[in-house]
């Protein structure tokens, strides 16, 4: 029996009280072990990296809220969330793994980093890109989005809308030649990304995860990550 792709899925932590503590839910390692991978939590420490890339198959980088570098913003803007470990980590596990070519999933606050790295801009605050931008920062809300056709999203998922959770307060607001938007809100917020010059690297600003333990089609991108990291 083949070995299930094993998959390195960085850790969250509790920013929102004083970054003490890791805390994610559960449902990132039940999309993962359901798609058929072998999910492992990884904390914060610089000397795991390198170790991590070589030996693992594939990474998630998972939501979180965090200060990125102020030169990801337009404009002059700078992130409202609080300063954290993770970040450096999470850079350099993502770039590792790009570098070598292996999948990367990156969600929400993963989705974020996957486009600071290629070159594009976000916006601190969704709402103040213009009076038409939604609330979406709001748990429990969900809002359709329509995926972009000839893109690695729409070949995932085989469908044109999704229904999909939100709450996010920034986002994606500049594209580098580098990355290709494969899903938009309604509003016209960016909600998936990809770079075509990787096998498989693919951010969608949606909380995925939190449908993991449902029947919702958006689960076939675990599906199609995983199956991609097995052949990594």
């Amino acid at each position: 029996m083949p070995a299930k792709p094993r998959i390195a899925v960085i850790m969250d932590e509790n920013t929102s009280v004083d970054g003490t503590r890791y805390d994610m839910t559960k449902n990132y390692f039940i999309g993962i072990q359901r798609a058929g991978g072998m999910p492992f939590g990884i904390p914060y420490f610089m000397d795991m990296v390198e170790t991590v890339v070589d030996e693992f198959d594939g990474f998630v980088n998972v939501g979180g809220r965090f200060a990125f570098p102020d030169e990801w913003f337009l404009g002059g803007q700078v992130s409202k969330a609080p300063q954290s470990e993770r970040l450096g980590v999470e850079l350099a596990l993502m770039r590792g793994f790009l570098e070598c070519d292996k999948p990367v999933l990156g969600i929400c606050n993963g989705m974020q980093v996957l486009a600071g790295l290629h070159g594009c801009r976000l916006s601190p605050d969704v709402r103040a890109i213009g009076p038409h931008i939604m609330e979406h920062d709001k748990r429990g809300h969900e809002h359709s989005v329509t995926i972009r056709e000839n893109t690695l999203l729409s070949g995932i998922v085989g469908q044109h809308e999704l229904s999909v959770n939100t709450f996010h307060r920034e986002a994606v607001v500049e594209l580098s030649d580098n990355v290709v938007a494969s899903a938009y809100a309604k509003d016209g917020v960016i909600e998936a990304i990809e770079v075509p010059s990787r096998r498989f690297a693919l951010g969608v600003q949606w909380h995925q995860e939190l449908f993991a333990r449902q029947d919702h089609p958006g689960n076939a991108i675990f599906e199609a990550f995983v199956k991609a990291a097995g052949q990594a």
